[in-house]
This record gives C-alpha cells, structure tokens and sequence, in this order.
C-alpha cells in the first residue's frame, strides 16, 4: 500500500467566483479525477431518497437474515433429527452444525461474484438479485421431503440450497451498506451504518418468533409440517424486498465510477486489486467483523442447542431468549451508531470488543442455572455486549477502501470473516464435548473472538484516518486521492 500525501487543498472560492470553472473552484485538488466531479452535485440525497434508501436496505436485510438465521434455528431444533435420523443425537446435532457452516463457505463465493457485480454493474444489481436467490432458496427449503421419504438426497439438497443461501448472503451485506453510506454524509456514517444492522436483531425477532409460534404446535406436528411454514413465509417476505429495492436509485459514487470508465476505460478486475493492493486491510475488515457475526451465532444458534440438549431447558424457553437478545440489540445498534458518529466509528467497534470479553463468563453463568429468568438475561447480556462493535462496523471496513473496488473489498472481509463464523457452533459443540459440557470452553471461545475484534478495530482507525482524515467533506473521495 502506498501512503503518498495528498496535494494540498485549494482555498474555498470567494462569493463572487462561485460561477468560475469547478476545475480551479471546487475540487480539493489540482487536478480532480472524473469521478470526483460527477460526483460532487449528489454527495447528499435528499431528506425523501435517503428514507426510501434506508426502507429498502432495512428491509432487503432483514429478508436475507431472517431467511439465514431460520436455519440456524432450524439445525439447533429440526435438522438433526429429519435429516440425520440415523445418527446419535449429538452426533446429528454436529452434524447439522456441519450443513449450517456450508453456507459461511459460500459466502465468499458469492461475496467474489457479487463484488465483480456491484463494482463493474452496479449495487443496485446486485442487490436485487441477491435478494432473489435468497427468498427463493429459502422457500424451497420447506418443501424438501425428510430423509424418511428420499434418503440421502434430503441432506444433499439441503446442503444445496444452504449453499446458495450462502452466495446470496455474500453479496447481500456489503452492497446494502455501500448503497446505504454512498448516498449519505459521512459526518453521519456512525448512525447510518447500523440502519442495515438493523436487519439482524429483527431477522431474528422474525424466525425466532415464527419458530416461537409453530413450536406450540404438538411435537407431532411440528416436526411433521409446522416447522415448514416459516420457510415458505420467505416467498411472501420476496416480494415487499423486491418491490423496494426496485425504487432505490444506483449509487452517486458507482454512477461516478462509470463516467470515468468512458473516459479512461474499464479499471483492472476488482477483486484482483483488492487483494494485491489492500490485502492487509483486508486482513483487519476481517478482524473487526469477527464478533458481530461469530459471536451472535455462538449465542444463537449454538446456546439454544446447548441450553436445549445440554441444560435440558425447554426449546421454548431459548428460543424467547434470543428474541428477548434481539430487542436488546436494536437498541444498542441505535446508540451505538450515534456515539460512533461522535467518537469514531472504529473506537465503538473496540471498545465493544473489550465489553464483549468482559461479559463472556457471566452470559454464560446465568444461562448455566436453568432459570428461566436467568437464562433470558444471559442470553440479553451477551447479545447486547457484541452488539456494540456490530453497530458502527460497515462504516469502519467500508471507510477503509477506494470506491474502485469497494464492493469487492468490503464483501470479501466481510464474508472471510463469515467463514471462520460459520463454524463457530461447531467447534463450540466439539469444545463443549472436549470440557464435559462445561460452559467455560463456550465463554473462552467467545472471548477470544471479542480480543480479535477490540484489535482489528484499532488497527483500523490509522487506516480511517489516512484515507477520510478529519474533513467530512471528504465523503467521496475517489482512490486515486488515496492511492
């Protein structure tokens, strides 16, 4: 990475030559790029494009995770036993673990061709086709038979489409979040950016509250038909996400990014140069990412398994915990976002890192008694604590790419960060096994992915201020200024 100064800024132009050439008024440098000065006149949207903008990236992200977490519910509850029938229960558990984890390898997959995609076509595009994989993959989720009715297809298959949630998923996140931070002020990126965080904690309000609801039913029942509906909710949930994400508009910076490609040509491949000329701040987006999505599974996915096998609580009970979690995380990602817009978004992140490691054994203590009430506030504890990092994270791994790639960048950490995530629940279990079922192998494990975020995130506030600095002006500056 090169760290070449940048000219210095020109003096701001005097009232009565704000008429004169924007090549000698309005730009920060000498001589600005093409992209720079397309860009200038939407540096921000309008009061009504930036609501219907957050709407649509809100509600785009909620589908894709509410879809990606009713999986996880349904391997911690369903899979094991309608899809691994033959296995010992723990072994079964593992072993839906191990389709679950599937769909984090995916992720970077998807996050490769969905780079390509929204830095050479468009986030928008990409954007809409990967909220269409993921509603119809999911709908096709509840119509597979049992491993009773087509044997090992029915594993097969669903490893298939958990595959394709993952491809989805790795395009899904980065594009919401640059669509989201390229239309808005920078000065605002803190609260901003946790508008798609917000798709999390209500993601899982939904499929935990619909698994909530059809875990009422006899267990007959439900693991007969009830545990399909929530899957083929997702078809209808498809079509409000399509409908709002076709009345966004594409981003200033992309449109940007195309009026310098017909001046000078197309950019080299994307991914191909986040790597070779970012790859260590690759290396700290994957970091600072860390937490917010293996530490929420581990207090997901694999403690509603672990209180349910292991505890012997009720199902019901742990699954109203996490919906209980979910409440407490929207309102830490509101606060959040607005104390990252005044102290930094990558100090939240790492002070949230610490918090995390701190709150580790007691989440796990509480949960340890079996007491109902007990169990909901470990469960609340530790959501809360790793919701803080997860708040301001898109604007500090965002922040730290040119605009050339940054879709490629971002989805790649992001989602690299996904994969090591994604078998979070399953070395828990094995750890757990390991321990003799004692929790403190779970809250070691959490504590050592909250330090790899408390440093990634400080590691990332150098690259922050190199690249933005302190001028919130700056907000789309083109990767020649920081080359």
């Amino acid at each position: 990475m090169s760290t070449s100064q940048p000219p210095p800024q020109s003096p701001p132009p005097s009232p009565s030559s704000s008429s004169s050439s924007s090549s000698s008024s309005s730009s920060p440098s000498p001589s600005p790029s093409p992209s720079e000065t397309s860009a200038a006149p939407r540096t921000t949207a309008s009061t009504a494009d930036i609501k219907r903008l957050l709407s649509a990236a809100f509600i785009g992200t909620a589908l894709e995770w509410y879809d990606y977490f009713l999986y996880g519910t349904a391997a911690a509850l369903v899979f094991n036993k309608l899809f691994f029938p033959d296995l010992d229960p723990a072994v079964g558990t593992i072993a839906s673990f191990v389709t679950f984890a599937v769909g984090f390898v995916a992720r970077p997959v998807g996050a490769a061709i969905f780079g390509h995609v929204g830095d050479r076509y468009g986030r928008r595009t990409a954007l809409i086709i990967t909220v269409v994989l993921m509603g119809l993959t999911t709908g096709c989720i509840g119509l597979l038979p049992g491993y009773a009715t087509i044997g090992i297809w029915a594993p097969a298959l669903l490893a298939t489409l958990r595959f394709l949630q993952g491809i989805s998923v790795g395009g899904e996140w980065s594009g919401a979040m640059l669509l989201t931070l390229e239309h808005t002020p920078r000065e605002k990126h803190g609260s901003y950016s946790a508008v798609p965080q917000l798709g999390s904690p209500v993601g899982t309000l939904l499929s935990s509250g619909a698994f909530a609801l059809v875990g009422m039913l006899p267990d007959a029942a439900f693991y007969s038909w009830g545990w399909r509906i929530p899957f083929l909710f997702a078809f209808v949930l498809l079509f409000v996400a399509l409908y709002m994400r076709l009345r966004i508009e594409e981003s200033p910076v992309f449109q940007a990014m195309m009026a310098d490609k017909e001046e000078h040509g197309p950019p080299p491949a994307p991914l191909i140069e986040a790597f070779r000329r970012t790859w260590g701040r690759i290396l700290i987006g994957i970091a600072a990412a860390f937490l917010g999505i293996g530490g929420f599974f581990l207090l997901t996915t694999f403690i509603i398994s672990y209180g349910t096998e292991q505890l012997g609580v009720d199902k019901s009970v742990m699954l109203n915990a996490t919906l209980v979690g979910a409440v407490v995380e929207i309102a830490v990602l509101v606060v959040g976002g607005r104390i990252a817009n005044r102290a930094g978004p990558w100090k939240v992140c790492a002070v949230g890192g610490v918090v995390s490691v701190l709150a580790a054994f007691p989440t796990f203590w509480l949960v340890d008694t079996g007491e109902t009430p007990l169990v909901v506030l470990g469960v609340a504890l530790g959501i809360g604590a790793i919701s803080i990092p997860y708040a301001p994270i898109g604007a500090v791994v965002s922040g730290m790419f040119p605009e050339n790639f940054r879709y490629s960048a971002v989805a790649m950490s992001y989602n690299l960060a996904g994969v090591v995530s994604g078998f979070v629940p399953l070395v828990a279990a094995s750890l757990l096994g390991l321990s003799g079922g004692a929790s403190w192998s779970a809250a070691l494990l959490l504590i050592f992915i909250a330090a790899c975020t408390a440093l990634g995130s400080y590691l990332a506030g150098p690259q922050l201020r190199r690249r933005l600095g302190h001028d919130p002006s700056k907000q789309h500056e083109t990767s020649k200024a920081i080359a």
